[in-house]
């Protein structure tokens, strides 16, 4: 499992528990006190370094509250035939909400669907406003490959 853009390693933690091998990224690790055994984390620049991943494919990536369009393909490429894409991030509509406001971290209506169309089978999708930990608009969805 990958867990992308991985902040304080919340889910990475969660999968551990879980019984995954997790790849946790973000470019500040120290965010990331701890990993417990079966995190195995590592600092990239997302945005400007090299892919740190190439050739590799996961069961299963989560990517919460990160956006960087160029990744986009990269993770879905990145899937093992019958692996899962988890992604959730903000959604035009949240700057009513407060930050993110920036377009540029703010997905477009139908984009993550647009992302996957053709790629992955789509398990669950939404684009809607959500109360709880914040309000906020947002996009999420499941989609495996086949």
């Amino acid at each position: 499992m990958l867990d992308l853009a991985c902040g304080s390693g919340r889910h990475a933690r969660l999968l551990a528990r879980m019984g995954f091998e997790v790849d946790a990224v973000d470019r500040d690790i120290a965010l990331f006190a701890d990993p417990p055994p079966g995190v195995k984390l590592m600092q990239a620049d997302l945005e400007s370094g090299p892919w740190p991943y190439e050739g590799r494919r996961f069961a299963g990536i989560v990517v919460t509250n990160y956006l960087h369009r160029p990744l986009l393909p990269i993770l879905v490429d990145s899937l093992e035939p019958q692996g899962m894409l988890l992604y959730e991030t903000f959604a035009r509509g949240n700057e009513r909400f407060g930050k993110p406001s920036n377009p540029a971290f703010l997905l477009e209506p139908g984009e993550l669907l647009e992302a996957v169309r053709g790629r992955l089978r789509v398990v669950a999708y939404e684009d809607r406003v959500v109360a709880e930990p914040r309000p906020a608009a947002i996009q999420r969805i499941a989609a495996r490959r086949e």
